[in-house]
Formats: C-alpha cells, sequence, structure tokens
C-alpha cells in the first residue's frame, strides 16, 4: 500500500481540547488546553508507540481524531503564553 502524505498534517481530539501539528512522519507539536491555560509541547518519536500514535493520526484517525485546517490550529497556538 502506498501511502503518500504532504505534511504539516492537523488534527484535534473531539472534545476540543488537544490539538496536533504532525510535522513529519517522527515529529508533531500538541497544543493541550486546561481551563483557561494553553501549553504547546514538541515530541519526536523514537520508540515504537510513538510512531504508531503518529501513524495513527496520519492514516487512521477517524475513530479518534477530527481532522482540522492550519487556520484553527494557529488561532489555538496563538492563545499558547
Amino acid at each position: 500500500m502506498n501511502k503518500e502524505i504532504t505534511y504539516p498534517q492537523y488534527r484535534k481530539y473531539p472534545n476540543n481540547r488537544v490539538f496536533f501539528k504532525i510535522l513529519s512522519e517522527k515529529d508533531w507539536e500538541e497544543i493541550q488546553i486546561l481551563g483557561v491555560h494553553h501549553s504547546i509541547h514538541y515530541f519526536t518519536a523514537k520508540i515504537l508507540p510513538f510512531r504508531n500514535f503518529i501513524e495513527d493520526m496520519t492514516f487512521d484517525y477517524e475513530r479518534n481524531w477530527v481532522k482540522i485546517e492550519e487556520e484553527e490550529y494557529e488561532s489555538i497556538k496563538s492563545k499558547v503564553i
């Protein structure tokens, strides 16, 4: 199966509390919202569970994530202190 993808890709959890920017097949950034606080974290997949996580977010996201546009992600990112 040929899995070609253009990065970045954007996802969020349906509860609108965690947003993802998938930068590559091994890197992503994640914005978490807790109350009024927004925090951003950067990850590099160095172990199999993280590589599988990115694979799922990229190609099998319909069950757990919602695909979003860059504008929505950047709007949330602008609130990170």
